[in-house]
């Protein structure tokens, strides 16, 4: 596998298809948050990270995404891990639904979309992401990768606590 990653382009070209599976190195990425601006080797600082992107704010089904992984937050946080969850939309966007939502994590902007490019979860119109869940290791390889996240799907919202460790 570190092999295949280091032949990859730091964000991908147009054209076929490609995805980050575990053991790749997650593509290092600096951004605004609703915390402030964060780098993945801050956020991995203390522990694993589990990075979210999401399609939009406040919309039912991406709704659903942010607030599976905030009413299990403190479990996230007993396994030692951070959450992260990033989409195209700016900051005032971000804030009012993180109010709205209560939510105990940041929400990032990618409004270049570059973080969604870098990780292969840029969606078909390319203007927005795809919901996509990943946990990332502190060593920075992907222990977990899910680049078409389906929040009703149970059984991929238990992947991510599985990579954390729940359960093994």
């Amino acid at each position: 596998r570190e092999g295949r990653t280091a032949r990859r382009p730091a964000l991908p070209p147009d054209g076929p298809a490609m995805s980050l599976v575990p053991g790749d190195l997650a593509p290092p990425f600096a951004v605004e948050t609703t915390e402030g601006a964060h780098t993945l080797a801050w956020l991995l600082r203390d522990g694993p990270l589990v990075l979210l992107f999401y399609t939009e704010d406040a919309t039912p089904t991406c709704t659903a995404q942010i607030c599976g992984f905030r009413d299990e937050f403190a479990t996230v946080r007993d396994l030692g891990a951070n959450v992260l969850a990033i989409s195209a939309d700016d900051m005032d966007s971000h804030r009012r639904f993180a109010e709205r939502q209560a939510l105990p994590f940041p929400l990032a902007a990618d409004p270049t979309l570059d973080v969604s490019r870098a990780y292969y979860v840029l969606g078909d119109d390319g203007k927005r992401s795809r919901r996509a869940a990943f946990v990332i290791g502190t060593d920075g390889r992907i222990l977990a990768a899910n680049d078409h996240y389906q929040p009703q799907d149970m059984t991929q919202f238990a992947q991510v606590f599985e990579a954390l460790g729940l359960g093994g």
